[in-house]
């Protein structure tokens, strides 16, 4: 591609520049008016060095840099300030994307993906920054492609002295580093084959993925995956990792579209039992599985470890609040006299918590329920033989989750894959058992049968559904929008914090903004309007976001976000304290 960017070939003939402003920073800014292209930008740079940082706000707009458009959206108030905000626009004709790289969805969010992750090697020490996140392949505003073209969203810390411009600094940074990147993410200057081999791969995992409903599954483990992670603060491939390998009585062969013939553990449909003693990796398997309702880099280790797209990790969460949610199933006669088929309360216990969380995934959309008795309440996952004798079913308000798991599946469609290394009694209601020994699965099945004993299940309505009243769900606080995250653990939205930290398939900080740019786009597009289920508020912000992209939360938002599932969205709006219901139905 000829470089055509303006101002790029005069770099070092021009001398210093009168400085604007009093030098005092008194002056107002005002906008750039007249012709507005690369070359006047780098002037105006120029002449506002030392300045006041005020001045910079005057850069306002779109910049004309030939083949492509630089938009300033938002600007820093000062140097300490959060970076300022650009989007890039490059057309098709000088992005130069085959069709193959965008033709579809999952191909333009792969590439897009691909793209930011060379951006942000690009772009290290630079003072443009890039989202490009982990290990996952999200659907996220720092890289858009549509119709071939591409619109880069990029942060930039505007340099001063103190509190005055350096005209120079900022000069390098968008007159020079921006174009550079432009240039360096068109195709022809990409390992083109690198970029199309990391389409496919994500392209395969989606495939994977769809297929799992036709194969009666409800997980795939490919052999060979790379389940353990570098350490308990690195989602890396552990280096000299055992590698999967599947039980010959579990194994499934698939063909998908790029890698052709692959092998793996089929997670079949009912209840899956995972266990093993302390550290052979039964809680790496199930981790992995809730991480597989997404798509992974190359290289990963678990591109093929997929799970159902509705998977819902479950687990109890002590001193949450429950807004009127229908836990009936799993808690009665309290002694309270509470109504639990509309219970409430702003301090759960672990058992009436993890009974609610069941019920709103449920509630939300799942068909499948990943458990680890490590994190559960054990008095909603089991009583024993001699517990029941000593404390009689009348003066017991909880059914086991023992008793209900296969009502769940039998009647409901929900499936559940529970980790389990302390009790067999889930030996009698569990379809396939899976035991893990130093990383390497075994199908004893037959052997946990011979050992289980009959069992009388439990009777088991599915939740009732709820309608939300939409002026207890706001982002308005004092007057303006307020969507903040604190790290991945909080979510400020309005003037409350939600707390996330137990929302295990968050993988993503942006998906914490994402989460909250949902909450506000469920009310303000009127998908939550005081009569609608809830359940169908989201149905119809999941077909927005599949027409629009996600983008379509960005309304007024020029930070970063990315996508974020239907059950993070809904699990999030359970954690709003303001949130009130209406009505159940």
């Amino acid at each position: 591609m000829a470089t055509t960017h303006g101002g790029r070939g005069d770099r070092g003939r021009r001398g210093g520049r009168p400085r604007g402003g009093d030098g005092r920073g008194r002056s107002a800014p005002e906008p750039i008016r007249g012709r507005r292209d690369a070359e006047r930008l780098e002037d105006e740079l120029h002449r506002m060095d030392g300045a006041s940082y005020s001045r910079y706000k005057s850069l306002a707009g779109d910049w004309d840099f030939g083949d492509f458009t630089l938009t300033v959206q938002k600007v820093q108030a000062d140097p300490f300030a959060p970076p300022s905000r650009l989007l890039v626009h490059v057309p098709a004709r000088t992005a130069g994307l085959p069709e193959h790289a965008w033709r579809d969805p999952v191909r333009r969010r792969a590439t897009a993906d691909y793209l930011v992750r060379q951006a942000r090697r690009l772009l290290k020490g630079a003072r443009v920054r890039i989202d490009a996140g982990g290990q996952q392949v999200l659907d996220r505003s720092s890289c858009q492609i549509r119709d071939g073209a591409v619109e880069l969203r990029l942060g930039v810390d505007l340099p001063g002295h103190g509190r005055r411009i350096d005209g120079r600094g900022a000069d390098r940074a968008l007159c020079e580093t921006v174009p550079y990147l432009v240039d360096d993410l068109c195709w022809n200057a990409l390992d083109t084959e690198e970029a199309t081999a990391f389409a496919d791969s994500v392209a395969d995992t989606v495939a994977l993925r769809d297929r799992l409903g036709d194969l009666g599954l409800v997980a795939f483990v490919a052999d060979g995956a790379i389940l353990p992670r570098a350490s308990g603060v690195s989602d890396l491939p552990m280096r000299d990792a055992v590698p999967f390998a599947s039980p010959e009585s579990l194994r499934v062969t698939v063909e998908l579209p790029h890698r052709g013939t692959v092998t793996g553990m089929g997670v079949p449909e009912g209840i899956t039992l995972v266990v093993g003693g302390g550290f052979h990796g039964k809680s790496t398997l199930l981790h992995a599985l809730e991480r597989g309702v997404y798509d992974h880099v190359p290289g990963d280790g678990r591109e093929l470890v997929v799970t159902r797209a509705d998977a819902v990790k479950i687990r109890a969460e002590e001193g949450r609040r429950v807004e009127r949610t229908d836990v009936s199933a799993f808690v009665r006669n309290l002694p309270t006299g509470a109504d639990t088929a509309d219970f409430a309360t702003d301090n759960a216990s672990g058992s009436t918590s993890q009974a609610a969380n069941i019920a709103e995934a449920l509630e939300a959309g799942t068909s499948v329920l990943l458990v680890d008795e490590d994190t559960t309440a054990t008095n909603l996952m089991v009583r024993d033989e001699r517990m029941q004798r000593l404390v009689h079913g009348d003066r017991e308000p909880l059914t086991p989750f023992v008793d209900l798991v296969r009502p769940l599946h039998r009647d409901h469609g929900i499936s559940t894959v529970l980790v389990m290394g302390a009790s067999g009694d889930y030996f009698d209601v569990a379809d396939h058992v899976v035991l893990l020994d130093a990383y390497r699965a075994h199908d004893v099945t037959e052997q946990a049968r011979a050992l289980a004993r009959p069992r009388r299940d439990a009777d088991l309505t599915a939740p009732a559904h709820r309608v939300v009243d939409p002026a207890s769900v706001t982002a308005t606080a004092r007057g303006r929008t307020r969507i903040k995250r604190r790290d991945m653990d909080v979510l400020t939205f309005g003037e409350a914090d939600i707390d996330l930290r137990f929302l295990a398939q968050l993988v993503d900080p942006s998906q914490v903004i994402g989460l909250g740019l949902a909450l506000r786009a469920l009310v303000e597009e009127g998908f939550v309007d005081g009569t609608r289920p809830l359940a169908r508020a989201l149905d119809l912000l999941e077909e927005r976001l599949r027409d629009h992209g996600v983008t379509f939360l960005g309304r007024g938002h020029h930070g970063d976000y990315a996508a974020v599932r239907r059950q993070e969205i809904a699990a999030a709006l359970n954690r709003l304290r303001t949130l009130r219901i209406r009505e159940q139905c």
